[in-house]
Parts: structure tokens; C-alpha cells; sequence
């Protein structure tokens, strides 16, 4: 049995509940400055502590392509308020996780 350490607890239970807020807020419509602030909190700790050096390529794809598609998606759904909702909450989790797990995959490569 593999045991998970605190940081893979804190950064699968981040980002569980982050997608379970930026859906909440996206549909309710209450995208505000607090809700927004929590999200990118969460999407700092997802990219800390949730991302192991073998994930760090699959995720870094992964993010540009969820954050491409949800600007343009955001932009293509403009009439559908509760869809344009959940894709800029879900863009505050993902924005920094994966600004945080690129800063990481290079100061990896720095360092060999």
C-alpha cells in the first residue's frame, strides 16, 4: 500500500473542492472578489502540492489547453451566462496551478 503525504492530501482535496466551488459559483452567478480569491488560493495549493515531477508535462498541456479553450469557450458562450460562469471560475484554479507548476518544471531544469 503506498501512503500519500500531507501535500498529495492537501493538493487532491484542494482541488476537489475548488472544481466543486467554481461549479457552485458558476451556476449561482456569484463569481465575486472573495470567491475569486479562494479559487486562486486553491489553484496556488493545487499547483504545489498536487502535481509530482512525472505529472508536470501531462498537467502543463493539460492547463493550457483547459485555460485556451476556457477564454475562448467563455467568449463563444457569451449568451449562456452559467456556462461563461464555471469557465472563469474553473480559469481562477487552473491560471496559477499552472503558472505555479511551470515555475517549478523550470527551476527543475535550472538546477540540471
Amino acid at each position: 500500500m503506498v501512503k500519500k503525504s500531507l501535500g498529495d492530501i492537501i493538493g487532491g482535496w484542494a482541488f476537489l473542492i475548488g472544481v466543486i466551488i467554481a461549479i457552485i459559483a458558476g451556476i449561482i452567478g456569484t463569481l465575486n472578489a472573495t470567491v475569486l480569491t479562494i479559487l486562486i488560493v486553491i489553484g496556488i495549493l493545487v499547483g504545489l502540492f498536487n502535481i509530482a515531477d512525472k505529472e508536470v508535462s501531462s498537467f502543463l498541456i493539460s492547463g493550457v489547453v483547459l485555460v485556451i479553450v476556457g477564454s475562448l469557450g467563455g467568449n463563444a458562450f457569451g449568451n449562456l451566462t452559467i456556462v461563461t460562469g464555471i469557465l472563469s471560475a474553473l480559469m481562477a484554479i487552473f491560471v496559477p496551478a499552472t503558472i505555479i507548476v511551470a515555475i517549478k518544471n523550470v527551476l527543475s531544469l535550472a538546477r540540471n
